[in-house]
């Protein structure tokens, strides 16, 4: 069954500083926020824009675990709206049979910029209400710890 969950955040960086760091220099900003996590991003597919496939060499001990792919499926500078679908990795072993995630970016201020993120799943298991809530949380909270990080590199390495 497809489900889809939405969320939001504030993060204090102006709105072109946040697209810039999200879609043209994500690759080389995630391993320095993750350096536990991911060890490297390499652009297999395409030049870094929509339908390009990125691939993450993640730190892990479990061999099947080392990788994630993950395609750019939205991409509009316009509207400031980046969308990412997980190929293969960790996350479809989880109970997540699809998994993609669409950002899109509004200014709040010059040095403020609201992130409404929407994740639509597929899954695996059943529709136990429990089960249910526990994957929905999942899938919010991975973007938004990711925009965490991602704020405080940001603001500190400027």
């Amino acid at each position: 069954m497809v489900k889809e969950v939405e969320a939001e955040a504030k993060v204090g960086v102006g709105i072109e500083t946040l697209w810039k760091a999200l879609v043209k220099d994500l690759r080389f900003i995630v391993p320095k926020l993750m350096p536990n996590t991911v060890e490297k991003v390499e652009l297999i597919h395409g030049d870094g824009g929509l339908g390009s496939v990125l691939l993450f060499h993640l730190v892990h001990d479990e061999e099947m675990m080392k990788r994630q792919k993950e395609k750019i499926v939205k991409l509009d500078e316009t509207k400031h709206e980046f969308g990412i679908e997980v190929m293969e990795g960790n996350i479809l072993k989880r109970g997540f049979r699809s998994f993609n995630t669409t950002f899109r970016l509004s200014s709040i201020s010059e040095k403020e910029t609201l992130v409404d993120f929407k994740v639509v799943y597929e899954t695996e298991l059943s529709d136990d209400e429990v089960e249910q809530t526990h994957l929905e949380k999942m899938a919010t909270s991975t973007a938004l710890s990711f925009f965490q990080l991602l704020e405080n590199f940001l603001l500190h390495s400027s």
